[in-house]
């Protein structure tokens, strides 16, 4: 018996899949070429090859998470309905960092020094010719709401940079509370938002 492995979801315009082999020309050209400057939580943009093996290595992801019964975590390709075409990557991930740096932190757990610990983040990045139109938010929202209702989550969050005010705009209409770390350090730590699962209903279903 396999653990939780998520299904596709769909919204009015989107469906949410995993990746697979045959992504490889529309994610390498979105995540390594058109948003090659962007922060996107990684070291930087990859070259076709270490691109397909990033494929390789989410399908084996997907198994073995659900084979050792581990949250399903892992990227996820965003395909507008419309066209069937393939227009960015989302998901959950998993993210280890000082967030106890935070003022929400701080007023829940005090400790000093702040301490590191690991949470659920909630990624999203979409090719520049579809931003602006709303399918980041409706992505996410989406994997919000499977991994409250599904998952059972306590929090997810969501970091970005100082200056990304789409992204932040993305989390505020999930209803996150986002701050920014009032400390230099370390420098990916930015801008947290943070959404609590309160069980009768998140509060990211308003718009």
């Amino acid at each position: 018996m396999a653990g939780p492995r998520m299904p596709n979801l769909e919204t009015e315009r989107l469906l949410i899949r995993e990746f697979s082999l045959e992504d490889l020309d529309a994610v390498y050209q979105i995540l390594d070429i058109e948003l090659a400057d962007a922060e996107t939580g990684s070291q930087g943009p990859l070259n076709r090859e270490r691109r397909r093996r990033w494929l390789e290595w989410s399908a084996l992801n997907y198994e073995n998470l659900a084979w050792l019964y581990q949250p399903p975590y892992g990227d996820r390709a965003v395909i507008l309905k419309s066209s069937a075409e393939l227009i960015g990557a989302c998901g959950l991930v998993p993210l280890l960092d000082v967030y106890g740096q935070l003022p929400y932190y701080q007023e829940k757990e005090p400790f000093s020094p702040p301490l590191a610990f690991p949470e659920v983040g909630l990624y999203y990045a979409l090719s520049p010719r579809f931003q602006g139109k709303g399918y980041a938010t409706e992505a996410a929202r989406a994997l919000v709401e499977y991994g409250f209702s599904h998952m059972r989550l306590r929090r997810i969050v969501a970091t970005t940079t100082y200056d990304n005010q789409a992204s932040m705009a993305v989390m505020r209409r999930l209803g996150m509370r986002v701050e920014t770390n009032p400390h230099p350090e370390p420098p990916w730590l930015q801008v947290l938002g943070i959404l609590e699962n309160n069980l009768d209903g998140w509060g990211g279903k308003s718009s």
